[in-house]
């Protein structure tokens, strides 16, 4: 090949330059993987989302409805949760046992779970299950089998769940359910979402009815369908199933926004369960929608993502201080929540050192990221690999329903679900600076340290009789 003029050359350079970097976002633009979005909202309120996948002869259905434990009444700790068992105990039409038994008879399988700003139900099917699936969900949203046996039943069930992964296990759940307790100001914020046994056994029958009819209408809902259906065949059964379920009026929600606080929080528990302490630090985040929300996702990866993160170097592999590091996002992840929530850093450390030991090294990790920001290499790596777990997340089509249902709830756009790739790709070593100096403060850091309770003394030996 002959080498240009030099003159054509420089005369090129910018051309070449252009066409370089327009490849290269084109490139950049074709490894996003675009999910194909449809949304129509029905006559009576009920948003449907759909993204269709011919690639399997299946189909993941999501229902969310707009009702958590941020969302619950007063007095009802617990209710929401309470509330996400009974809806599968059955209605009129269709008894208790019957919703399992169609939906696996079918070869699929179905969950629900309840976070503090929605409750989910979730399928996966064949497609040829749809129409069972859909008519199953719309029963159960007109109306349920209320009965005291019921009611009864499942407050005794939703007892024992708090038994056996709170009030039974070791360290409970501290670091995500008491610290919040702690951090928050506002009652919908710091309550016991999980659910006190008092207020869970007083609930009445007249409660439970009257919360399904407050935030279980499909005016308070979205649909998400994904798999093997066209849009157009999916916004068909959807109205051919919901469109007869009539709208409700739904509660104003409080305003339950505060800003980050103002004074570092200590809290010292003991643990009769556990065999080492334990920490548990937590800063009140970004809002949603925030341009800060996507930094401090990737901040949060930075620290403690995995192995090769700073926190879990330096605590664990150079200094040896703690044997794990590991962040939570209250009880979800960096981008399904709608008021506030924290970023916490659980560690479980030695008993021969402290938790001011484990708080100096973050404090330390932290204030260097404040102070020079991160490389390019490992902002890179960890961009990567959060790309990569968004991706995989959204693999199989139940969870790509739901995702799209809670994006379309919470966001207002399903339609995120394409966004949030290009929020991590654009997060600047600058960015994770601010951040780090904005939320990582020790004013707004809300600190439990959990340690175990010291064994009870052995009774005194008596003394031998005298002869």
């Amino acid at each position: 090949m002959r080498k240009p003029h030099l003159c054509v050359l420089l005369a090129g350079l910018t051309t070449l330059a252009s066409a370089a970097f327009a490849t290269s976002a084109s490139a950049a633009e074709s490894d996003r993987w675009q999910l194909p979005v449809a949304v129509k909202k029905l006559d009576n309120g009920l948003t449907v989302v759909v993204s269709p996948d011919h690639s399997s002869p299946t189909v993941g259905v999501s229902v969310v409805y707009h009702v958590g434990m941020r969302l619950e009444p007063k007095n009802r700790t617990g209710f929401a949760h309470l509330f996400e068992h009974l809806m599968f105990q059955g209605t009129p039409k269709a008894p208790k046992g019957v919703f399992d038994q169609v939906i696996s008879g079918g070869g699929g399988r179905n969950n629900g779970s309840t976070r503090p700003d929605y409750t989910n139900y979730i399928e996966v099917a064949p497609v040829s299950a749809l129409e069972r699936i859909l008519w199953l969900e719309a029963d159960r949203m007109k109306t349920l089998d209320f009965n005291p046996a019921t009611l009864k039943n499942q407050q005794d069930v939703v007892k024992e769940e708090i038994r056996v992964n709170v009030k039974n296990k070791p360290y409970g759940g501290f670091m995500w359910l008491d610290i919040g307790q702690h951090a928050f100001q506002k009652w919908e914020n710091n309550h016991d979402g999980y659910g006190s046994f008092q207020d869970l056994e007083s609930a009445s029958l007249a409660d439970v009815q009257s919360f399904h009819r407050d935030y279980y209408g499909p005016n308070n809902a979205v649909l998400g369908i994904a798999g093997d259906i066209s849009p157009e065949e999916a916004f068909a059964l959807a109205d051919k199933y919901f469109g007869a379920v009539a709208g409700r009026p739904t509660p104003a929600p409080a305003d339950y926004s505060e800003g980050l606080n103002s004074a570092e929080k200590r809290i010292s528990q003991t643990d009769a369960l556990a065999q080492v302490p334990a920490i548990a630090a937590g800063w009140k985040m970004p809002a949603r929608g925030s341009r800060d929300q996507a930094p401090m996702a990737v901040l949060g990866n930075v620290l403690a993502g995995d192995d090769a993160s700073r926190l879990h170097q330096a605590l664990v592999k150079q200094r040896q201080l703690a044997l794990n590091v590991q962040p939570l996002y209250g009880l979800g992840d960096e981008w399904n929540y709608n008021g506030p929530t924290l970023y916490t850093l659980f560690a479980l450390y030695k008993p021969d050192s402290s938790a001011d030991a484990v708080l100096a090294v973050i404090d330390e990790e932290v204030a260097k990221i404040a102070q020079s920001g991160v490389d390019a290499a490992t902002l890179k790596r960890v961009k990567t690999k959060m790309l990569a777990n968004w991706y995989n997340g959204l693999d199989a089509f139940i969870d790509r329903a739901d995702t799209l249902a809670v994006m379309q709830t919470l966001w207002g756009d399903a339609n995120a679900i394409n966004k949030i790739p290009a929020l991590i790709e654009g997060v600047t070593s600058a960015d994770l600076q601010r951040v780090a100096k904005t939320y990582l403060t020790r004013a707004n850091r809300t600190v439990i340290d959990r340690r175990p309770a010291a064994p009870a003394a052995a009774p005194a030996a008596a003394a031998p009789a005298k002869p």
